[in-house]
C-alpha cells in the first residue's frame, strides 16, 4: 500500500490551499474549519500567518505555532477516497 504525502503546496486566498499529493491527484481544499476546530492552530485564523504554511518532514503541511495536519487526511479532503485514512505515513 502506497504512503501519501504532499509534494505540492500553494496559498490560494484565505483558508484555501493547493496540494498535490506523491500520487499525482491534485486539488483545492478549505481548510477554515480545522482552523477554527483546534485551539493550537488560533494564530492560524489570521489569513496572512495561515498562508506562512511550510512542507515539514512527512512532508505535509506545517505552520511554526506547531501545527500540522495528516497527509492522509489533506488526501481524502481534496479526492474523497476515504482508503486514504487507513494508509500508512511515508519515512
Amino acid at each position: 500500500m502506497e504512503c501519501i504525502s504532499v509534494s505540492e503546496a500553494r496559498y490560494i486566498k484565505r483558508f484555501r490551499v493547493f496540494l498535490r499529493f506523491n500520487t499525482g491527484e491534485s486539488g483545492e481544499v478549505d481548510l477554515k474549519d480545522l482552523i477554527y476546530e483546534h485551539r493550537i492552530a488560533k494564530p492560524l485564523r489570521d489569513p496572512v500567518r495561515f498562508s506562512e504554511f511550510y512542507l515539514d518532514s512527512w512532508p505535509t503541511l506545517a505552520w511554526d505555532c506547531g501545527f500540522d495536519i495528516a497527509p492522509e487526511s489533506l488526501y481524502f479532503r481534496v479526492t474523497g477516497k476515504r482508503d486514504a485514512l487507513s494508509m500508512p505515513h511515508c519515512e
